[in-house]
């Protein structure tokens, strides 16, 4: 997927997209966005297809993950599947257990796991990347999963508690600014078993575990080298209540 971000549409724009489309025939998606406000980010803009379909797809296992471009989905696809097998394997799923993935994106972590689960419900704070999660179910003949658009710390109330049953396991992978504290004192609140908390920013998932520290005990963490060459790494960690 190639999106080309300029500030209007030009012949001269038009001209350079056929030119991708020509040489780059492996481009299956190649789309375009008119962004005037002097910044890289498009989630409130409109995204015009030029060529291809307006998603890419990406396999784990025998699933297949459908990603839109303002979805999110982890750029390095071999480790990402590396990433998860840790995830799912850490969460120690028997079939049993009401599972909460949080910041799900595209539900790639909440469909990956929906198999060794009796339910899964994911939250997200972009809606088209809840769209994409829903259809990511639908594609994969999945039906123990549940996803919710809006912010994590809105969307955990006593009436959704209600709906969806308490969890017995939280799956986090919150963006590198962390998790907001209003959603680790819910988190507090809500007392699943286990947490598994994936993270692309140690620094932040440290100051969180931190606060978790109340109710939980870090049992397991593990890092996975997600952006060879650098040193930056995605780390997961696994948290069980104490009792």
């Amino acid at each position: 997927m190639v999106i080309l971000q300029v500030r209007e549409f030009t012949e001269n724009v038009e001209s350079l997209l056929e030119h991708l489309k020509l040489t780059f025939p492996e481009i299956t998606s190649l789309q375009y966005v008119v962004n005037q406000k002097s910044n890289d980010t498009f989630h409130d803009l409109d995204i015009h297809l030029f060529h291809g379909k307006p998603y890419i797809t990406e396999q784990m296992e025998n699933l297949h993950f459908r990603v839109s471009p303002k979805s999110f989905y982890q750029t390095n696809s071999i480790q990402a599947y590396e990433l998860y097998k840790v995830t799912r394997d850490f969460a120690g799923l028997t079939g049993k257990e009401n599972v909460y993935d949080l910041y799900t994106g595209t539900g790639t972590i909440a469909n990956f796991v929906a198999g060794r689960a009796k339910k899964v419900t994911g939250i997200e704070y972009v809606p088209m990347a809840i769209e994409d999660a829903k259809i990511n179910s639908s594609i994969n003949n999945i039906s123990n999963t549940s996803f919710y658009a809006g912010d994590v710390k809105d969307i955990l109330t006593a009436s959704f508690l209600e709906k969806e049953g308490a969890p017995d396991v939280i799956i986090t992978d919150p963006p590198r600014a962390g998790m907001h504290e209003h959603v680790v004192q819910k988190m507090l609140e809500l007392a699943p078993q286990r947490i598994v908390y994936v993270s692309c920013n140690p620094a932040t998932q440290a100051r969180d575990l931190a606060l978790l520290n109340e109710k939980y005990a870090v049992k397991k963490v593990r890092p996975v080298d997600m952006f060879p060459q650098t040193h930056h790494v995605e780390n997961v960690a696994l948290l069980e209540k104490i009792n």
